[in-house]
């Protein structure tokens, strides 16, 4: 059940596969999200849901309150701040650059690393998010929570949109990851408060709950 070892992994190259020790959740080491993802297929950007459908307003309702500014950029426009390039979404300190194309859960992932900082490195982030492995799977495991307080989007979505864009688990897949192979991400979250632990159930703190 979860452990430093089961690192969550988005967007890497099946020619990645091997690297790093047995028994990984990952393809290549995101240690220091070393590895790039290879150009998203076509078919990728047509089965998630884009941030331009949810409903007006919905992401910068959901990320104000924690003091992150969303900036919205052009159908074509180049994205500052994107580890992983268009049109996935960029950091830049306090913003959160997306296009309306961007994914959401490329969007919610990326605000979470965010969430994830301290005021630190906010103060000189930019593009590379850093952090540990298990920071990276606490990420992965708050960008769910967040998805069902996002208006027009929901937690089942963000699984589908995660196994579409290719994250790569043990288990095969976000939804069996996030029930049966998380404990490292929900002790990570929950020492930091960044979620609680109520009757065996990870959540939100009531504060930061939008619904």
């Amino acid at each position: 059940m979860g452990g430093p070892a089961d690192i969550c992994s988005r967007n890497v190259a099946d020619a990645g596969a091997g690297i790093g020790a047995p028994g990984l959740a990952m393809i290549a080491p995101l240690s220091t999200r070393a590895y790039p993802p290879p150009p998203v297929p076509a078919r990728f950007t047509m089965t998630v849901t884009r941030c331009d459908a949810l409903p007006a307003a919905a992401l910068e309702t959901l990320l104000a309150p924690f003091g992150l500014d969303l900036v919205w950029l052009g159908e074509n426009a180049a994205i500052p701040g994107s580890y992983w390039g268009e049109p996935e979404a960029g950091l830049i300190g306090n913003r959160l650059l997306v296009r309306p194309d961007t994914p959401v859960h490329s969007a919610l992932h990326e605000a979470c690393h965010w969430l994830c900082m301290d005021e630190a490195r906010r103060a000189r982030l930019h593009t590379d998010a850093g952090g540990t492995d298990t920071e990276e799977n606490a990420v992965c495991y708050l960008q769910c929570l967040l998805a069902d307080e996002l208006a027009g989007y929901s937690r089942a979505q963000v699984f589908a949109d995660m196994d579409a864009w290719g994250y790569h688990f043990i288990l095969g897949s976000a939804a069996a990851w996030f029930a049966g192979d998380s404990d490292d991400a929900t002790r990570w979250l929950v020492q930091r408060g960044l979620a609680v632990a109520i009757d065996g159930v990870v959540r939100l703190p009531p504060a930061r709950a939008a619904r």
